[in-house]
């Protein structure tokens, strides 16, 4: 995959290269691709500097943050001009923060959706919950402030070509480790990988990044395709599925489990979890196949829970 981001707009064309263009939803527009590129150093084949430590927290300085819908924005941090985040695909951090009273720090884990080899900055994006320490303490940070991070945290070791067909479940904020792995993909012309999306959100205006999901699809009709499903359509004219995933919806559009070299990802809410692929186990190892999944034949080997 090359490394050579160009800050300029004859420059890198890839699918990463319209994350912060594509950014609009009810009037809320980032101001071009870019102005955002522009303020950062453009990446290069000379060897870089690896931000996170796996070992220790370490402090991330806020540069931006960009509503993208209600209740989800896009926060970019600062590294060091010459310093990329050091994730590989796939692979996630964890955040901690003292939130109010509360006497032992908030831990959660996250995956970023900036390019892997991006330097001088990485994206976070995070959904605001009701009920969320974590999620309400960095809505809550501004330009300036910090977060404390520690990573990475080994997921799956992705290579290109590893599988022919990729199926993947997302539910809300379960769309980043997604994100990350088909940019990756998309983004390396030898990888030849079939990828086929089913975002499950609460409603249409819960659906985080549909705009950049969309023009994914629209640029590699051939290798991306994304279906949305939500619990209840707002208006007559919606083209997606409505209700939760089930067993006809994976059927119709993921492969069989009889197919060679088939990976089927999932990584949502609990009870999605639990509905579709059974939930991994308390000590957070992967657990038996079960659900959906398990109904319709799909073995350990050929399904990876986030």
């Amino acid at each position: 995959v090359s490394r050579a981001y160009s800050t300029t707009s004859g420059g890198y064309k890839g699918p990463q290269a319209i994350l912060w263009g594509v950014l609009a939803t009810g009037g809320v527009l980032v101001a071009g691709y870019s102005y955002m590129r522009s303020k950062y150093p453009h990446v290069t084949e000379e060897p870089a500097r690896l931000a996170l430590n796996s070992r220790k927290f370490k402090p991330f300085t806020l540069q931006d943050k960009v509503p993208i819908n209600h209740d989800t924005s896009m926060f970019r941090f600062a590294l060091d001009p010459d310093e990329e985040l050091g994730l590989y695909v796939t692979s996630c951090f964890v955040a901690k923060a003292r939130v109010g009273d509360d006497e032992k720090p908030i831990v959660r884990a996250y995956t970023p959706v900036s390019p892997q080899y991006a330097r001088g900055y990485f994206d976070m994006v995070v959904k605001k919950y009701d009920d969320g320490k974590m999620s309400s303490h960095i809505h809550g940070l501004e330009p300036g402030d910090v977060l404390h991070i520690k990573g990475p945290i080994h997921k799956l070791v992705y290579n290109a070509n590893d599988f022919k067909e990729i199926g993947m479940v997302a539910g809300g904020s379960g769309i980043t480790p997604m994100l990350q792995l088909l940019q990756h993909v998309l983004d390396d012309p030898k990888d030849k990988t079939k990828l086929t999306l089913m975002y499950a959100n609460k409603s249409e205006d819960d659906i985080i990044l549909r705009s950049l999901l969309d023009s994914y699809a629209e640029k590699y009709p051939k290798q991306f395709r994304v279906v949305y499903t939500v619990d209840k359509a707002s208006t007559p004219d919606w083209k997606g599925e409505v209700g939760y995933v089930t067993k006809d919806m994976v059927q119709k559009y993921f492969p069989a489990a009889s197919k060679d070299n088939v990976m089927m990802m999932v990584c949502g809410p609990m009870p999605m979890m639990k509905s579709v692929s059974g939930p991994k186990l308390p000590d957070f190892s992967q657990g038996e196949v079960d659900g959906i999944f398990k109904e319709l034949g799909y073995k350990s080997d050929q399904v990876f829970k986030f």
